[in-house]
Protein backbone atom coordinates (compact mmCIF):
# COMPACT_ATOMS: atom_id res chain seq x y z
CA UNK A 1 0.00 0.00 0.00
CA UNK A 2 1.32 3.75 -0.87
CA UNK A 3 -1.42 5.99 -0.48
CA UNK A 4 -3.48 5.95 2.73
CA UNK A 5 -6.52 7.47 4.04
CA UNK A 6 -7.81 8.26 7.15
CA UNK A 7 -11.25 9.80 7.46
CA UNK A 8 -14.26 10.90 10.09
CA UNK A 9 -16.45 13.15 11.52
CA UNK A 10 -15.40 16.29 13.24
CA UNK A 11 -13.48 14.83 16.18
CA UNK A 12 -13.20 11.40 15.66
CA UNK A 13 -9.85 11.64 15.67
CA UNK A 14 -8.20 11.04 12.40
CA UNK A 15 -5.27 13.03 12.38
CA UNK A 16 -4.17 11.75 15.76
CA UNK A 17 -4.31 8.42 13.93
CA UNK A 18 -2.59 9.47 10.74
CA UNK A 19 0.27 11.24 12.36
CA UNK A 20 0.76 8.58 14.71
CA UNK A 21 0.95 5.88 11.67
CA UNK A 22 2.92 8.35 9.53
CA UNK A 23 5.51 8.71 12.41
CA UNK A 24 5.62 5.01 13.28
CA UNK A 25 5.76 3.52 9.58
CA UNK A 26 8.17 6.07 8.37
CA UNK A 27 5.23 7.51 6.05
CA UNK A 28 4.64 11.08 4.45
CA UNK A 29 1.74 12.57 6.06
CA UNK A 30 -0.86 14.98 4.14
CA UNK A 31 -2.54 16.88 6.72
CA UNK A 32 -5.71 19.40 5.95
CA UNK A 33 -5.19 23.12 6.07
CA UNK A 34 -8.09 24.03 7.55
CA UNK A 35 -7.46 26.48 10.44
CA UNK A 36 -6.57 29.25 8.11
CA UNK A 37 -10.07 29.45 6.51
CA UNK A 38 -11.41 32.94 7.22
CA UNK A 39 -14.92 31.50 6.84
CA UNK A 40 -15.09 28.67 8.98
CA UNK A 41 -15.61 30.68 12.12
CA UNK A 42 -18.13 32.75 10.47
CA UNK A 43 -20.02 29.75 8.83
CA UNK A 44 -20.13 28.27 12.45
CA UNK A 45 -21.63 31.34 13.55
CA UNK A 46 -24.07 31.87 10.57
CA UNK A 47 -24.57 28.76 8.60
CA UNK A 48 -26.99 29.75 6.26
CA UNK A 49 -25.00 33.05 5.35
CA UNK A 50 -21.24 31.64 4.57
CA UNK A 51 -22.14 27.77 3.69
CA UNK A 52 -21.73 28.16 -0.59
CA UNK A 53 -18.59 30.53 0.16
CA UNK A 54 -17.29 28.53 2.52
CA UNK A 55 -17.33 24.91 0.63
CA UNK A 56 -16.07 26.45 -2.56
CA UNK A 57 -13.30 27.93 -0.72
CA UNK A 58 -12.90 24.29 1.13
CA UNK A 59 -12.82 22.79 -1.94
CA UNK A 60 -10.39 25.08 -3.73
CA UNK A 61 -7.76 24.68 -1.13
CA UNK A 62 -8.39 21.15 -0.58
CA UNK A 63 -7.65 20.80 -4.41
CA UNK A 64 -4.84 23.09 -4.61
CA UNK A 65 -3.03 21.16 -1.36
CA UNK A 66 -3.74 17.96 -2.03
CA UNK A 67 -2.37 17.93 -5.97
CA UNK A 68 0.43 19.88 -4.73
CA UNK A 69 1.60 17.59 -1.86
CA UNK A 70 1.06 14.58 -3.76
CA UNK A 71 2.85 15.52 -6.99
CA UNK A 72 6.07 15.83 -4.57
CA UNK A 73 5.85 11.88 -4.16
CA UNK A 74 6.44 9.11 -5.62
CA UNK A 75 2.97 7.40 -5.12
CA UNK A 76 4.83 3.93 -6.65
CA UNK A 77 7.42 3.86 -3.95
CA UNK A 78 6.90 6.82 -1.21
CA UNK A 79 4.40 5.71 1.98
CA UNK A 80 1.98 8.16 2.06
CA UNK A 81 -0.75 9.13 4.57
CA UNK A 82 -3.52 12.06 4.53
CA UNK A 83 -6.00 12.78 7.01
CA UNK A 84 -8.43 13.99 4.54
CA UNK A 85 -9.63 13.00 0.93
CA UNK A 86 -11.10 15.31 -1.81
CA UNK A 87 -15.05 13.56 -1.08
CA UNK A 88 -15.00 15.58 2.32
CA UNK A 89 -16.14 18.27 0.16
CA UNK A 90 -18.80 16.80 -1.44
CA UNK A 91 -19.67 15.16 1.87
CA UNK A 92 -19.91 18.17 3.84
CA UNK A 93 -21.78 20.24 0.60
CA UNK A 94 -24.52 18.05 0.46
CA UNK A 95 -25.22 18.60 4.42
CA UNK A 96 -24.65 22.37 4.46
CA UNK A 97 -25.61 23.82 1.46
CA UNK A 98 -29.23 23.91 -0.39
CA UNK A 99 -30.19 21.85 -3.40
CA UNK A 100 -29.51 24.39 -5.89
CA UNK A 101 -26.35 25.39 -4.59
CA UNK A 102 -25.74 21.51 -4.07
CA UNK A 103 -25.83 20.41 -7.41
CA UNK A 104 -23.99 23.57 -8.85
CA UNK A 105 -21.34 22.80 -6.54
CA UNK A 106 -21.43 18.39 -7.40
CA UNK A 107 -20.92 19.41 -11.18
CA UNK A 108 -17.78 21.54 -10.32
CA UNK A 109 -16.48 18.62 -7.62
CA UNK A 110 -17.05 15.65 -10.39
CA UNK A 111 -14.66 17.73 -12.94
CA UNK A 112 -11.98 18.20 -10.43
CA UNK A 113 -12.96 14.53 -8.92
CA UNK A 114 -12.04 12.92 -12.30
CA UNK A 115 -8.26 14.14 -12.12
CA UNK A 116 -7.63 12.82 -8.97
CA UNK A 117 -5.66 10.03 -7.54
CA UNK A 118 -7.92 7.67 -5.67
CA UNK A 119 -6.60 5.66 -2.66
CA UNK A 120 -5.52 2.62 -2.35
CA UNK A 121 -7.30 1.98 1.35
CA UNK A 122 -9.79 4.72 2.67
CA UNK A 123 -10.47 4.31 6.15
CA UNK A 124 -13.50 5.78 7.97
CA UNK A 125 -13.22 6.13 12.04
CA UNK A 126 -17.05 6.13 12.95
CA UNK A 127 -17.54 7.05 16.25
CA UNK A 128 -21.08 8.08 17.80
CA UNK A 129 -21.98 11.86 17.87
CA UNK A 130 -22.12 12.36 21.88
CA UNK A 131 -17.98 10.98 21.42
CA UNK A 132 -17.50 13.19 18.86
CA UNK A 133 -19.10 16.22 20.64
CA UNK A 134 -16.83 15.03 23.89
CA UNK A 135 -13.48 14.73 21.61
CA UNK A 136 -14.46 18.52 20.04
CA UNK A 137 -15.53 20.03 23.91
CA UNK A 138 -11.83 18.50 24.88
CA UNK A 139 -9.78 20.61 22.26
CA UNK A 140 -11.35 23.39 22.98
CA UNK A 141 -11.25 25.45 19.51
CA UNK A 142 -13.68 28.06 20.19
CA UNK A 143 -14.82 27.85 16.43
CA UNK A 144 -16.45 24.80 17.04
CA UNK A 145 -18.13 25.42 20.18
CA UNK A 146 -21.81 25.74 18.38
CA UNK A 147 -21.22 22.68 16.63
CA UNK A 148 -24.40 20.22 17.88
CA UNK A 149 -24.77 16.76 17.72
CA UNK A 150 -27.77 17.29 15.03
CA UNK A 151 -25.09 18.66 12.84
CA UNK A 152 -22.94 15.96 13.37
CA UNK A 153 -25.63 13.21 12.90
CA UNK A 154 -26.35 14.26 9.34
CA UNK A 155 -22.52 14.40 8.56
CA UNK A 156 -22.41 10.92 9.64
CA UNK A 157 -25.25 9.78 7.65
CA UNK A 158 -23.67 11.78 4.26
CA UNK A 159 -20.73 9.82 4.35
CA UNK A 160 -22.19 6.61 4.29
CA UNK A 161 -24.46 7.35 1.84
CA UNK A 162 -21.41 8.37 0.13
CA UNK A 163 -19.76 5.01 0.47
CA UNK A 164 -22.94 3.13 -0.74
CA UNK A 165 -22.92 4.08 -4.12
CA UNK A 166 -19.38 4.33 -4.13
CA UNK A 167 -16.85 1.37 -5.70
CA UNK A 168 -13.87 3.26 -7.28
CA UNK A 169 -11.50 2.01 -4.44
CA UNK A 170 -11.61 0.03 -0.62
CA UNK A 171 -13.47 1.71 1.72
CA UNK A 172 -12.80 0.40 5.59
CA UNK A 173 -15.16 1.28 7.90
CA UNK A 174 -14.36 0.79 11.68
CA UNK A 175 -16.52 1.21 14.70
CA UNK A 176 -13.90 3.11 16.56
CA UNK A 177 -16.49 4.03 19.96
CA UNK A 178 -14.91 1.27 22.13
CA UNK A 179 -11.11 1.89 21.64
CA UNK A 180 -8.85 4.61 22.28
CA UNK A 181 -6.01 4.54 19.61
CA UNK A 182 -4.48 7.66 21.32
CA UNK A 183 -3.54 6.61 25.13
CA UNK A 184 -3.92 2.54 24.73
CA UNK A 185 -1.13 1.25 22.70
CA UNK A 186 -3.15 -2.11 22.33
CA UNK A 187 -5.88 -0.34 20.39
CA UNK A 188 -3.59 1.28 18.41
CA UNK A 189 -1.37 -1.84 17.42
CA UNK A 190 -4.49 -3.65 16.92
CA UNK A 191 -5.88 -0.98 14.74
CA UNK A 192 -2.76 -0.55 12.52
CA UNK A 193 -2.94 -4.24 12.13
CA UNK A 194 -6.28 -4.14 10.71
CA UNK A 195 -5.42 -1.10 8.86
CA UNK A 196 -2.31 -2.05 7.35
CA UNK A 197 -1.75 -6.09 7.52
CA UNK A 198 -4.93 -7.16 5.21
CA UNK A 199 -5.98 -6.78 1.72
CA UNK A 200 -9.63 -5.01 1.14
CA UNK A 201 -11.75 -5.41 -1.66
CA UNK A 202 -12.74 -1.83 -3.53
CA UNK A 203 -16.23 -0.96 -1.92
CA UNK A 204 -17.02 -1.60 1.80
CA UNK A 205 -15.91 -3.05 4.33
CA UNK A 206 -17.10 -2.78 8.00
CA UNK A 207 -15.19 -3.88 11.24
CA UNK A 208 -15.96 -3.39 14.90
CA UNK A 209 -13.03 -2.76 17.41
Amino acid sequence: MNFLVIEGNIGAGKTSLAKKISHDYNARFVGEQFADNPFLEKFYENPKSYAFTLEMSFMAERYSQFTSELQNYNLFSDFVVADYYFIKSLIFAGVTLNDKEYNLYRKLFNIIFARLIRPDLYVYLHKSSDKLKANIKKRGRSYESNINTEYLSKISSAYFKYFKQQNEFPILIIDANNIDFIENEDDYHKLCDTILNSKYKKGITRIIH
